[in-house]
């Protein structure tokens, strides 16, 4: 019967350049197969409850336990990196590049802004996000929205919400790039979302004006009957090529039955070799692989999109970076193998195998069991040579290695390494088993300090009007609100995250510092160090600036008001002691009487009590 298969293309209109960018997608996404394999195993290890759940379900073992020792690294990794990454509450510093963005009121105002920007409890969410990417795949990558969280209620009224920029991470199993470019920035990008039909409508409003609102209107309605046809066609689909084969979904009409869309969003440069037209710097918008929604060049700054990526290990001449765990995963293999290779021979030596010979009734193989046989008829238990010592040391040696090669040293886990060593030791130690642990946090805070610069960025392009923030006092414990415009926050210079970026080499200097006054050699240099510039490093170091407890010389005016309070409070006890007490003394008659007493109560104090008078008052000598 006729007319019961259709063709996509009777339905769907797919436009030529939005058609080359999904073969690009599926190009550089087919060139990374392997990747994606490799990926995929390293997250089997890492949630496994067992060996059943890894491709080291294979062994011939009964027994099925996994070390998660791949996910206890990731766990002590994740851990330290956010500990070094934000180790205080004030991270941020701004660092001018001409002298009107270098004054105090600019260099606050640009500080509170993105401080007040990081609480928000969406970025804590999305650098979770980031770390454990870094750590699972060995490549991050992360854009900044601009994010509007206000509520527009029944009475037209406005609910107070958040409006600013905020980061994004994107999943790197999300995005394709040309990994054979000099770099990230120049690679051209394409970013895949998903979203659903409510989110297109909101996003397509989004990116139009009110001149194309009936164009808008009849792309919706095309992405709607398409998913209609899909729907209440009765036949088969025929699928020609590749451009259809959506991921994550069984088919295209599958993937049109749901109530969701297929985004791909291109950034860089574009060369359209049929028309002979070059278009620098673009952001082109590709609907379900066929459609083109927007062709425009990028709106930042910077001169390139704002989508940032990081490596854990740098490959050279390849933009794919690797993984702490990649290398980790035959030693997991190998550990899981002892381990059950271990179980196994201790089962079979406690419930050793049985060698049957001759004639021998059933018996059940329990203590006290009798055992009949017949004439040349035996039992004999085979009892395998077990040496456990040997396999305890191998599982030992391999837990060990896998931690110092993920560069994570046992001090990080609050374990010292064995000997006796002075604090100095320990320290250097420690700077030098940490070495590879530092390089990769400040890899990482590279990329957080251009999302951060990217953020601010944003903020000078999106904002409007004033907006209300709230600054924390930590001298007077108040919280109080800042009215800031786009002009408190424009200047030339960038935003750092400083005081993760020195976090050990601080505590390497104050170590160092420590040492020098300790040693013979400071009594010699001594003359030549200011005080005051060393209070100033330590200020510096232990993060007091807010606290204001570096002065110079107040030490000795705070000594010279403690005298004075001392001497005030002495005079006040002499008076107190001079006071009439009411007890019939000569001494208080004689005061009452206005004459002068023969004794003063410090040399009443002095008197010996065998000089005391009848009465029990004490005399002069």
């Amino acid at each position: 019967m006729t007319g019961k298969v259709m063709d996509l293309r009777d339905v769907l209109s797919p436009d030529l350049l939005a058609t080359k960018i999904t073969e690009k997608w599926v190009q550089f996404e087919t060139l990374r197969q392997n990747w994606k394999v490799e990926k995929e195993e390293i997250r089997r290890y890492v949630y496994a409850t067992d060996t059943n759940y890894t491709p080291n379900r294979h062994n011939p073992w009964k027994n099925r336990t996994t070390i998660p020792k791949l996910c206890q690294i990731r766990d002590n990794l994740y851990s330290n990196y956010t500990a070094t990454l934000f180790p205080k509450r004030k991270w941020l510093e701004w660092q001018a590049n001409e002298k009107d963005s270098n004054s105090v009121a600019k260099r606050d105002a640009i500080v509170n802004y993105m401080s007040w920007c990081v609480e928000q409890p969406t970025f804590k969410q999305e650098m979770d996000k980031l770390i454990l990417d870094y750590l699972d795949f060995g490549n991050c990558f992360g854009t900044v929205e601009w994010v509007d969280q206000r509520v527009l209620l029944q009475d037209g009224k406005t609910q107070a919400g958040f409006v600013g920029p905020a980061i994004r991470r994107i999943n790197p199993l999300d995005i394709v790039m040309n990994p054979t470019a000099e770099n990230f920035i120049q690679s051209p990008k394409i970013v895949r979302s998903i979203i659903s039909l409510g989110e297109l409508r909101e996003f397509l409003q989004r990116m139009s004006n009110s001149d194309d609102t009936e164009e808008v209107q009849r792309l919706y309605d095309y992405l709607l009957k398409i998913r209609f046809h899909a729907r209440t066609f009765q036949g088969d689909w025929i699928q020609r090529d590749r451009l259809y084969a959506m991921d994550g979904f069984t088919s295209f009409r599958a993937y049109l039955l749901q109530d969701y869309v297929e985004i791909l969003t291109f950034y860089g440069d574009w060369y359209d070799d049929i028309n002979d037209h070059f278009e620098k710097n673009r952001v082109i918008t590709v609907i379900d692989r066929h459609v083109l929604i927007g062709n425009k060049p990028n709106s930042s700054f910077f001169g390139y999109p704002p989508i940032f990526h990081a490596t854990w290990r740098k490959r050279q001449d390849n933009l794919w970076g690797m993984g702490p765990l990649d290398n980790l995963i035959g030693m997991q293999y190998r550990l899981d193998h002892i381990e059950n290779q271990k179980a196994d021979t201790g089962d079979m030596a406690n419930f050793p195998v049985q060698k049957i010979k001759g004639f021998v009734e059933d018996y059940v193989w329990q203590p006290g069991e009798k055992i009949f046989i017949g004439d040349e008829g035996d039992v004999e238990v085979v009892q395998p040579e077990i040496n456990y010592q040997n396999m305890d040391f191998d599982l030992q040696r391999y837990v060990s290695t896998m931690e110092e090669m993920a560069g994570a040293p046992k001090e990080a886990m609050g374990f010292r390494s064995p000997g006796e060593k002075t604090a100095y030791e320990v320290q250097r130690l420690e700077n030098a088993a940490s070495r590879i642990y530092q390089n990769k946090i400040n890899q990482f805070e590279e990329f957080l300090e251009n999302l951060m610069n990217a953020m601010l960025e944003m903020s000078r392009r999106q904002m409007t009007g004033t907006v209300a923030i709230r600054v924390f006092d930590d001298e007077f414990k108040v919280a109080s609100f800042q009215q800031l415009s786009v002009e408190d926050i424009t200047g030339v210079g960038r935003i750092k995250p400083v005081a993760a970026r020195h976090f050990a080499e601080q505590a390497q200097l104050v170590q160092n510092l420590t040492n020098l006054t300790s040693s013979g050699l400071w009594q010699t240099v001594q003359p030549h160090f200011s005080g005051i510039k060393l209070a100033k490093i330590l200020e510096d170091v232990f993060d007091l600036k807010d606290f204001e407890v570096v002065t110079p010389f107040v030490a000795l005016s705070e000594q010279a008001e403690g005298q004075m309070q001392s001497r005030a409070l002495q005079e006040q006890m002499i008076k107190q002691a001079g006071t009439a007490t009411g007890m019939g003394s000569d001494y208080d008659l004689d005061a009452a009487q206005g004459a002068k007493p023969s004794t003063t109560p410090f040399e009443l104090k002095r008197q010996p009590p065998g000089n005391a008078e009848p009465g029990g008052m004490l005399g002069t000598q």
